[in-house]
């Protein structure tokens, strides 16, 4: 016997409060405003990019580190 869901409560929807959507359908979702905090897709590319780049700089000199003082 399948049961049903109760309906969300008002004002329970796809979007957080103050945090935007948790979720994208399209990209056209985030290109159109929807990134939280005022980001834009370029923006959040970028320093996206720069965080992967120091944190893999900084595992190579923690590597190097440990592989020279062995």
């Amino acid at each position: 016997m399948l049961m049903a869901l109760p309906p969300l409560p008002p004002g329970a929807g796809p979007l957080a409060p103050g945090l935007g959507p948790l979720g994208f359908s399209t990209v056209g979702d985030a290109a159109n405003g929807l990134l939280p905090f005022g980001w834009d897709v370029a923006g959040f590319q970028k320093w996206t990019l720069i965080y992967l780049g120091v944190s893999s700089l900084a595992f190579v000199v923690v590597w190097l580190v440990g592989y020279l003082r062995r």
